[in-house]
């Protein structure tokens, strides 16, 4: 069967399948939910990470160690990096790992700036002496544009700038990336292609990361507890991790097969789907009742109120969107978390449901 370039049409199976593809920073959030939808395809998927970030753990409750390779790297080590990736010969790189926390960046500045800045350039070192077709997918973040509290999306083409450790280092990342792709990977001759990603404030099972909103409610509510809410205010695009990780398979395809979208950066967003913390926190309460919160007065550390993409770029070019409506997304972070605590040692069964009710629901509308 001939292969359009209008990739989304066709199931992502065809393209995964055996394939060899990398994803590091495997044992977060993201990267656990891309890692088992890749292994789910039949994929020869290889984890590189330092540490699982969190406990309890997507990566761990799906143990997903039994099934992909994984090995315990920092990326900080150059050389071992190479000889990771110069062995493996992968088809696609997916990079996810990075420090993604804001309060985090304050305390651990440093560690922030080499985990997202450095760690990515070693990786881009690495690139330059591949001998075989690498698509390669550099995820940032939403934070990377210079925020002047705006309405109005940001677009692919705004300025960059980050307001904290956390944003300044992934706006630099992106710099970077640029700087390579023009000095080292810029011949029509080149086997690396390489799009840079950008999304933020995913919501899905299984994210137990510190000092974010859901992570924090959940954990709190499981144990019945009264969760302290720090900007009710502060408005964000909420969408699923699997709205996102579609969106990195996506483009992956789309640049696999399209040379010309070589060294451009796309936003997956929602659209229209900016809710306030408070909206946010009402719409679970519908599915379950049983959850409290309070308000906290006092601010330890600056952070935006307000955050949007435009993602027209995506949806005209990848023809990507957002696929599920804001309750059902709500629904769903909610029955992943609820089968959880009641059946930690079935976990697996649901994450894969998920993905394929999402699968399903995707080419479907195709």
């Amino acid at each position: 069967m001939m292969i359009k370039k209008n990739t989304s049409m066709y199931k992502d199976t065809q393209y995964f399948k055996n394939k060899k593809i990398i994803i590091t920073g495997h044992t977060g959030f993201k990267g656990s939910w891309l890692a088992l939808w890749l292994n789910s395809l039949g994929a020869n998927v290889l984890g590189l990470s330092k540490n699982v970030p969190t406990k309890p753990s997507h990566f761990k409750t799906l143990n997903l160690e039994k099934k992909i390779k994984s090995k315990k790297i920092n990326l900080i080590d150059l050389n071992k990096l190479k000889k990771i990736i110069y062995n493996f010969k992968p088809d696609y790189i997916f990079h996810l790992a990075a420090q993604s926390i804001v309060k985090k960046s304050y305390v651990e500045t440093k560690e922030t700036w080499e985990s997202n800045l450095i760690s990515t350039i070693n990786l881009l070192e690495t690139l330059k002496k591949i001998k075989k077709k690498t698509t390669v997918i550099i995820i940032t973040s939403d934070k990377v544009y210079k925020n002047i509290e705006t309405k109005k999306g940001y677009k692919e083409t705004d300025r960059l700038g980050g307001l904290d450790p956390y944003g300044a280092s992934k706006s630099a990342t992106e710099i970077a990336i640029q700087s390579y792709i023009n000095s080292f990977f810029y011949n029509k001759k080149d086997y690396v292609r390489i799009c840079t990603a950008r999304a933020g404030n995913v919501i899905g099972g299984g994210d137990w990361s510190p000092d974010r909103l859901i992570p924090d409610c959940m954990r709190s509510w499981s144990k019945n507890k009264v969760v302290k809410i720090r900007n009710p205010k502060s408005t964000r695009p909420w969408q699923h991790v699997l709205e996102v990780i579609f969106g990195y398979l996506n483009l992956a395809i789309n640049l696999n097969l399209n040379k010309k979208l070589h060294g451009q950066s796309f936003n997956f967003g929602p659209k229209n789907q900016n809710y306030k913390v408070s909206e946010v926190l009402l719409e679970i309460k519908k599915i379950w009742p049983a959850i409290k919160w309070q308000y906290e007065k006092k601010k330890n550390f600056k952070e935006n109120q307000l955050l949007n993409l435009n993602s027209q770029k995506a949806k005209k070019i990848l023809k990507w969107q957002q696929t599920m409506s804001f309750k059902d997304q709500i629904k769903m972070l909610v029955e992943w978390h609820q089968f959880y605590n009641k059946n930690k040692k079935y976990t697996i069964a649901k994450s894969i449901e998920q993905i394929n009710v999402y699968r399903n629901l995707v080419f479907k509308k195709k």
